[in-house]
């Protein structure tokens, strides 16, 4: 019995024109390979914003975050911090994952304090990624932050053991979160829409969307409107931070800062499901509530504008499950 000839392995190169990539990592996007912008053309009212999103959950580990946690841990390893050491890091689910994916990738543990109110899908998704997640009451934190429990327990971690065992990458204080953003969705941005963006929003979490976009939109046209998009107290958007009941990121810069409009969570529910419905966009809350802050400034402004989507929906069927209640469900 003859058997047939063996042929020398040959691996094809990365080729963005072909989508065939050598590596997760190489989906990671830039000005070269943008995340998609879709202009929403049904749930604005007509002659107000000329609205995109921008979708962020087209990502390769499907959120905004995914920009951050690889400007984050690429920082650490050309500063040497990583050296012999394991990551801890507090975040409501997104920054989480990103960072999981990454770390498994280059051999590195990942301990994430989570809130405990965060949908289980995100904790589920953490652990099969190899993390050690640690569900973190809001109360660990003092009165004047309440909602900053997972981000002290974090923090005492890194500090415990001399130092010696982890290295926090700190989202809400390490500029290079904003430089993330300032060298990848501001450019995306700019030369998405020709430079005739004239609003730009994202809501309050890290900062660092808004704060590195935005400086980089303000420094190509000094006339475009940076929009903060603010939940309020005791609301339930995962990933958007109230500063009534939470600390304000070190990375965060007011100047750049044209406006904030605070959104309740049943408008902000309510504009998610007509996302769905109208829009076929199947996106998460905080994209809800940025949509209706854009059409609560639709009103009085008209102009190109750029709204962040930050991830899917799939994160949060629990969430819209008790939201929609029985709608939906056969009456006997």
């Amino acid at each position: 019995m003859t058997t047939a000839p063996t042929k020398p392995i040959q691996s094809l190169p990365t080729d963005r024109s072909l989508r065939r990539y050598d590596d997760i990592r190489d989906l990671l996007p830039g000005i070269h390979n943008p995340t998609p912008m879709v202009r929403i053309n049904r749930v604005l009212p007509q002659a107000t914003l000329d609205l995109y999103l921008k979708l962020e959950w087209m990502n390769p580990f499907g959120s905004i975050k995914d920009r951050a946690a690889a400007y984050l841990l690429a920082g650490l390893l050309e500063r040497g911090e990583l050296d012999g050491k394991e990551m801890v890091e507090a975040s409501s689910g997104n920054t989480a994952i990103a960072l999981a994916a990454l770390a498994t990738l280059n051999g590195i543990r990942l301990t994430v304090t989570i809130p405990d109110g965060v949908p289980e899908e995100k904790k589920v998704q953490l652990r099969m990624l190899g993390a050690e997640v640690w569900p973190t009451p809001d109360d660990l934190c003092p009165v004047d932050h309440p909602k900053d429990g997972a981000i002290a327990l974090a923090r005492s971690l890194a500090a415990s053991h001399g130092g010696t065992r982890y290295v926090m990458p700190n989202q809400y204080e390490n500029a290079d979160n904003v430089r993330a953003h300032y060298e990848t969705t501001g450019p995306e941005i700019w030369h998405q829409t020709d430079g005739k963006v004239h609003y730009f929003l994202a809501g309050f979490g890290t900062t660092g969307t808004l704060t590195g976009t935005g400086r980089y939109l303000k420094e190509r046209d000094p006339d475009v409107k940076v929009i903060a998009v603010e939940p309020q107290r005791g609301h339930r958007l995962p990933g958007l931070k109230s500063f009534a009941e939470a600390k304000q990121p070190g990375i965060l810069d007011w100047d750049v800062i044209d406006d904030v409009i605070r959104v309740d969570d049943e408008p902000a529910y309510a504009m998610t499901k007509r996302l769905y419905r109208e829009e076929g966009l199947m996106v998460g809350p905080s994209t809800g509530a940025i949509v209706h802050a854009a059409s609560t400034l639709g009103a009085d402004h008209s102009g190109l504008a750029v709204g962040v989507s930050p991830d899917s929906g799939l994160k949060y069927t629990e969430f819209f499950s008790d939201y929609l209640g029985d709608e939906g469900s056969p009456q006997v």
